[in-house]
């Protein structure tokens, strides 16, 4: 069995009073694809800044490809790829020059012609970088960051600004990249990001670890039977009609006032036939249309606000 490609264990890093990374801990098995979620502020970035060498740790331990970050940064440039949300890529660098410099810089590059093409970067390769779209910034970044076949990627907000296509683009250049034996980190905000290609997901909150697993593992310890209907909607009248062990929430309030609703129950048989022709028989006797009725799992998105909350947040 492999080694992890990055294993944390009981990290602390502090800044003055504020304790950003708290005692977190996690493993990112070679070879696969591993997402660390979190809202603004829990801790992702410092994490990720920590594992690539870029700041130090105030206490626990931190391995990337078997080695210290800190201590054997030159053994690891070679092996280790990172895109970042500031790029660090001079505003008069020409595009394909400097993916070409970029690309100097490795034994074994990927040809950066093919990237170029592959990124949709080909026809902007004089194009100062200046003078690129956000998106393109993006996709260059993302270039320079897989130009020297590392073994291991960190990629921070990959589709972050990224038109629909782009974002397909970008997914599937990861997926080939995992297929291809390389490990990969990332983070992002698209909670359908991470379930398209995590083989592992490690949620982090106020600088810990609250869930660590596969998507399904996260995701499937529960159903529920969704629908849209009016707000106002008699929830405590259809309770009386359920199981004693069922449950109503409001996930969302649209700006027409209508609500998603969503039923949970612990009854035995669960969201079977009987239970949804319950719900259904009490709409028709109480008069409710209801809209795109359907039994799911959760999703990502669903665990995650969960377990984070949704209120929003300052930093």
């Amino acid at each position: 069995m492999s080694p992890p490609a990055v294993e944390v264990v009981d990290l602390v890093k502090r800044y003055g009073p504020t304790t950003a990374v708290d005692r977190l801990s996690f493993t990112a098995p070679a070879g696969t694809v591993t997402a660390l979620l979190g809202p603004n502020g829990a801790g992702k970035t410092s994490t990720i800044e920590i594992c690539e060498g870029f700041r130090g740790a105030d206490s626990g331990s931190v391995r990337v490809l078997g080695l210290d970050p800190r201590r054997a940064g030159n053994a690891l440039k070679p092996r280790v790829g990172a895109m970042t949300q500031a790029a660090g890529i001079p505003t008069g660098a020409r595009t394909g020059e400097w993916l070409r410099l970029m690309a100097s810089f490795h034994a074994r590059p990927v040809s950066p012609d093919l990237l170029l093409d592959r990124l949709g970067l080909a026809a902007a390769q004089r194009t100062p970088f200046r003078r690129l779209s956000g998106g393109q910034q993006q996709r260059l970044s993302l270039a320079c960051a897989v130009v020297g076949r590392p073994e291991l990627l960190f990629l921070d907000e990959p589709t972050a600004g990224l038109d629909p296509q782009a974002r397909m683009a970008t997914w599937d250049l990861v997926g080939e990249l995992r297929s291809a034996g390389v490990s990969i980190v990332l983070t992002t905000h698209y909670m359908e990001e991470a379930e398209r290609l995590a083989d592992r997901v490690v949620i982090i909150d106020h600088g810990r670890t609250v869930a660590d697993g596969s998507t399904a593992d996260l995701t499937a310890d529960r159903q529920e039977l969704r629908f849209g209907a009016d707000a106002g909607l008699d929830t405590e009248g259809l309770l009386t009609a359920l199981p004693a062990a069922s449950s109503i929430d409001v996930l969302h309030t649209g700006a027409d006032g209508r609500c998603l609703y969503a039923i949970a129950t612990g009854a035995p048989g669960g969201l079977g036939p009987e239970f949804v022709a319950t719900v259904t028989t009490w709409f028709a006797a109480n008069g409710v249309l209801p809209a795109d009725l359907r039994v799911q799992r959760r999703t990502l998105e669903d665990v995650f606000l969960e377990l984070t909350g949704r209120d929003l947040r300052e930093s």
